[in-house]
């Protein structure tokens, strides 16, 4: 960890002006006290690290779960019992960990991660536009609580996040545009407040946190229900949050370690423990769930950090911010973070990622859509698993349709060749193409090299009884069949 303390505890500053806002605005989304989102990346830089054994992944509030958050909070009745499922979440982690699942999250269809994250963008676009336009309400309320100086913020903060590759600042390692934003939109704000009676923001345009010394701020940060262990909704939503998690952790490392520059492998089930351990001192603490988050881990990258020492320094730097700058913390104006949020949200959901579905076909644009109307309509753990059975409906279909080609050769004989392996689920296809022969034709049937199960013996075996009426001969190489009886007439 300590191998390289120049390096690390640069990046791990960079990580920090990238962590703090993201902290905060991600807490917002979620309607839950900023102060959650804070303690979350303290926990996320303190804990995790000295567990996990990824060397460059930095952990905190992750945009992919403020879906998960907002359902449910508002299911489970506030923010009490929710802390208890994010600390049920950890401890089934710890379990995943200690069972060595982490190679399972690759069960997961690519389309269906793809239409998780996309709707998870849609959804953080969605509840964060009304508070770029100062608005307390939903979408349909902007129109009559549009607030001037809270658009003007916003507006000016969408400006510099998507302008900020074309200034020459973007050069400069040190500077991160979120933490630009959230510093010109706060002076901004002030300024409104002095000058502008009709710009002025009122208290709720405001990020909100604890004051006080640490005895203080201990004392008011919310806390777990312990009641709420006996509920099964609480269970239900310590395993939504659970799997999510550890999905989104998961793709996240192995992203990471394909930026490392030292080509470092960072084990599966070791990050689930270091996450479990995570989350379940998070919840305790009043703090949101903690996934490795690629966009803090691809800071940390670019800033030249090389050991677990940056993610220490960024967790460290964010426990001095809320100790003793809370006062400037809460001069934040919440338009600029929706604006930082709404950059997030987009990225999970841009058009690029649409138009490669469409490019890849039918077999993976329609998981990725099913999978994201399932998540806006139900919630993300049922949507996912839609998407899941959408998926494997897709895999299933396309063995039905594709486990043997068969073509005439010169001789007029019809070959028909296994290109993948044989199963049950593979006989329309083959039943297809078997009822194309007509009496007295000669048919070569080849499975060399493929598992061919008893269903697709059976009918094989079945074709050949029924052949032998018909006139037809057939010759069957690479494929066993001794001991295997027709099914019935074919």
């Amino acid at each position: 960890m300590f191998g390289h303390p120049r390096q690390d505890v640069t990046a791990g500053i960079v990580v920090f002006l990238v962590a703090l806002p993201l902290c905060l605005g991600i807490a917002v989304a979620c309607d839950v006290p900023p102060v959650s989102g804070l303690i979350a990346g303290i926990v996320g830089g303190l804990v995790v690290p000295f567990i996990s054994r990824s060397p460059l992944s930095v952990s905190g509030p992750a945009a992919g779960l403020t879906s998960v958050v907002l359902v449910e909070v508002q299911h489970l009745g506030g923010i009490s019992p929710f802390l208890t499922a994010v600390v049920i979440a950890g401890g089934l982690q710890v379990i995943f960990g200690v069972l060595r699942s982490g190679r399972f999250a690759a069960i997961v269809p690519s389309a269906v991660i793809k239409g998780m994250l996309a709707a998870i963008g849609i959804t953080i676009v969605i509840k964060q536009l009304p508070v770029l336009f100062g608005a307390t309400g939903g979408l349909v309320d902007i129109p009559s609580q549009t607030h001037p100086g809270a658009l003007a913020i916003g507006a000016l903060s969408l400006a510099v996040l998507y302008g900020w590759r074309l200034t020459p600042m973007a050069r400069l390692k040190l500077l991160s545009p979120a933490l630009v934003v959230v510093v010109v939109a706060s002076v901004l704000a002030a300024l409104f407040g002095t000058d502008d009676a009709m710009l002025s923001l009122a208290a709720h345009h405001y990020v909100s946190v604890p004051l006080g010394n640490v005895v203080e701020l201990y004392d008011a940060l919310p806390r777990p229900d312990l009641a709420a262990f006996t509920r099964s909704a609480t269970w239900v939503s310590g395993v939504t949050i659970a799997i999510v998690a550890s999905i989104e952790t998961l793709l996240s490392v192995q992203a990471v370690d394909r930026l490392d520059p030292l080509k470092r492998h960072s084990p599966p089930d070791r990050e689930l423990l270091a996450q479990g351990t995570a989350n379940m001192t998070s919840g305790m603490l009043g703090g949101l769930p903690i996934t490795a988050v690629i966009v803090r881990s691809g800071a940390n990258v670019a800033a030249g950090g090389r050991e677990r020492l940056s993610a220490v320094v960024h967790g460290l730097l964010l426990l001095v911010a809320v100790v003793f700058a809370g006062q400037i913390i809460n001069r934040i104006p919440l338009a600029c973070l929706a604006a930082v949020l709404i950059q997030v949200g987009l990225n999970l959901c841009k058009p690029a990622l649409f138009r490669n579905q469409v490019r890849l076909g039918m077999t993976q644009l329609l998981p990725f859509a099913i999978t994201i109307a399932a998540v806006l309509a139900l919630d993300l753990l049922k949507g996912v698993i839609v998407g899941v059975i959408a998926g494997i409906g897709f895999v299933l279909y396309e063995n039905s349709q594709r486990a043997v080609v068969s073509e005439r050769d010169e001789a007029g004989v019809l070959q028909m060749r296994f290109r993948r392996d044989g199963t049950f689920v593979s006989k329309p296809g083959i039943v297809s193409v078997l009822d194309e022969v007509d009496d007295g034709e000669r048919v070569t049937i080849d499975g060399t090299g493929e598992y061919i199960d008893h269903d697709v013996k059976e009918v094989i075996a079945t074709f050949i009884e029924d052949a032998a009426h018909r006139n037809i001969m057939v010759t069957v190489t690479g494929i066993d069949l001794a001991d295997v009886k027709g099914g019935g007439g074919h």
